[in-house]
């Protein structure tokens, strides 16, 4: 079966319509192509998760892994001691003021604020990029 790329796609659809309207369709025989069966598939699946998977407590769910491995990264990096100035500087405000607690609260909010960024920014754009594809594949079948 034959793949055409969206560009491919649009432009095949664009030359069909301006032919009708100029009334001289039945001069030339177009294939558009037809929708695969996972296309359709697709299509289908995504009629029905759609509206589900757009919700903010699933993009968080979905979203969640991704955060949590750059936060360990991070954590990681920075109880690694790579950069001695920064633990220096650490180091001596810790022995004017002893209380790590105001350190560790900015770095736990810090952490949480990454991970629920990340998740629901990932979890977003993988909407958009679906949904995308499902418009294409709905303007592919209207045009069929």
């Amino acid at each position: 079966m034959a793949s055409f790329t969206v560009l491919e796609l649009r432009c095949t659809i664009y030359i069909i319509w301006t032919w009708k309207a100029i009334g001289i369709t039945q001069y030339f025989n177009f294939a558009v192509p037809m929708l695969t069966q996972e296309e359709s598939r697709f299509i289908e699946y995504w009629e029905a998760n759609r509206l589900r998977r757009k919700k903010f407590s699933k993009q968080l769910a979905l979203g969640l892994p991704l955060g949590v491995v750059i936060v360990v990264g991070i954590f990681f990096s920075f109880l690694s001691g790579w950069h001695k100035q920064a633990e220096i500087e650490i180091r001596s405000q810790a022995q004017s003021t002893p209380d790590y607690s105001t350190i560790i609260l900015v770095l736990i909010v810090a952490a949480l604020l990454i991970v629920v960024f990340t998740a629901v920014f990932s979890a977003r754009h993988k909407w958009d990029m679906h949904e995308q594809r499902y418009r294409e594949l709905l303007a592919k079948r209207e045009h069929q």
